[in-house]
């Protein structure tokens, strides 16, 4: 094996871990894929034989990449205006062995990416390098050129906006399915009370219609129950879907997706709900996951 293959293999090796890495940063899978790819060019054009820790160098790379991507969307004006939802993780309703039980344990939900969408760029990096997968303060704080009290003081401030705003859901995935199945009896029953009380009183339901269509953001159980029920009358069938590790729906009509539905479920009700709605988001996923 030539020089060349054995770092690519050796890059191969950490793939996963800087995806996952990228993905947190910036909640776009084909960004991810891009602050990964730098990651391999930057490393194929080095020293890699003079790097002693391969993975916290590759680490170090695609957070410094993804911290640029993220400043640059401010400065470019490119951050999204009303409701954007991060790209979801799409995979079949039941997980595929212990080793695929362990990567959903790890994931994080839409409603948690929703929040760091929010969130200053250095913030973000800090919080996910630190809290997310355990980075040391004094390598963040070379990341984002600040002293490692100030990467701390980053990470303290992203976490309490966290705590406020994304709620913490409930971990057993299979309460979380009986929650969604409720769920959607009550819709497809036009069952307003049942519905109702499988909500969360102050429910959100955050709805992204991509570039074609508006977003919206619905709050309380009466008035998402309501709008619940019209979305049951135009989906021809709703199949289950794990959505960024927690039970989720696709929804279907004229056999394509029309929409996918991540439920947060806290305290047994749903507390959130977040629709991808929009074509043009719908044509970049990947659904093949859910065929039989």
């Amino acid at each position: 094996m030539g020089d060349d293959e054995l770092l690519a293999e050796r890059f191969e090796a950490h793939r996963s871990h800087l995806r996952a890495v990228a993905y947190r940063m910036l909640g776009s899978l084909s960004e991810a894929d891009d602050a990964v790819q730098e990651a391999w060019l930057r490393l194929s054009r080095s020293d890699a034989d003079g790097v002693a820790n391969l993975g916290g160098w590759l680490t170090t790379v695609v957070s410094r990449v993804c911290l640029d991507m993220l400043r640059s969307r401010r400065s470019r004006g490119e951050e999204p205006l009303g409701v954007h939802l991060p790209d979801p993780i799409i995979e079949g309703a039941e997980p595929a062995g212990p080793e695929h039980e362990a990567l959903l344990a790890d994931s994080v939900g839409l409603a948690l990416l929703v929040v760091l969408e929010t969130l200053a760029p250095a913030e973000r990096l800090a919080f996910v390098l630190h809290d997310l997968f355990g980075v040391p303060f004094d390598e963040i704080a070379a990341i984002v050129d600040r002293s490692p009290a100030a990467a701390r003081q980053l990470a303290s401030r992203a976490r309490r906006r966290v705590r406020g705003a994304a709620p913490v859901p409930d971990t057993d995935l299979a309460r979380q399915r009986e929650v969604v199945d409720a769920f959607l009896t009550a819709t497809r029953g036009g069952d307003f009370d049942a519905l109702v009380a499988i909500l969360a009183p102050d429910v959100v339901v955050r709805t992204d219609g991509g570039t074609l269509i508006p977003g919206e953001v619905v709050r309380g159980a009466e008035s998402v129950a309501r709008r619940s029920l019209t979305f049951a009358r135009i989906a021809d069938t709703v199949r289950p879907a794990l959505v960024n590790g927690a039970a989720g729906v696709v929804a279907w009509s004229a056999g394509q997706p029309m929409s996918v539905v991540a439920f947060t479920i806290t305290d047994g009700r749903v507390a959130e709900l977040d629709i991808l709605v929009g074509p043009d988001r719908l044509s970049r996923l990947d659904f093949t996951v859910l065929d039989d």
